[in-house]
């Protein structure tokens, strides 16, 4: 059975400007670089970055990035202030700041975990909501 999340790979057509995006402005720690790839971690997250044409997806699916509530205005200042493309106007619970990689990968800052969240919906309920006790 699974046991948790391995690893995401991101393709990127740049690895320079990814690497130098996901390690100076998020704070990605670089641990393997290579010339057609780069292993960085970030907590327990492992990312690879990968050289490949990247397609990114037009839809909702975005990875989102823990951060705590008193980092959040000055990280969001860093990724505007260097050009990271906002794609979401924020309308959840939580301070939360969506933005795009160097190759339009959706990514979201986001303050709140798992548990603010069932804590938000049980007091405004998605449409059709169920929730579950195990």
């Amino acid at each position: 059975m699974l046991t948790g999340l391995n690893h995401i790979t991101l393709a990127v057509n740049d690895l320079e400007k990814s690497f130098t995006f996901y390690t100076e402005l998020l704070g990605f720690k670089a641990r393997a670089k290579w010339k057609q790839g780069a292993y960085l971690s970030l907590g327990d997250l492992w990312l690879c970055l990968s050289v490949d044409e990247s397609k990114p997806s037009r839809d909702y699916s975005h990875i989102a990035f823990s951060i705590p509530q008193q980092n959040f205005p000055a990280l969001s200042s860093l990724l505007i202030s260097n050009d990271a493309k906002v794609w979401k106007e924020n309308k959840s619970e939580g301070d939360s700041l969506y933005f795009l990689d160097p190759d339009g990968h959706k990514l979201e800052a986001h303050v709140g975990d798992l548990q603010s969240r069932l804590k938000s919906i049980r007091l405004n309920p998605y449409e059709g909501l169920i929730l579950f006790n195990n």
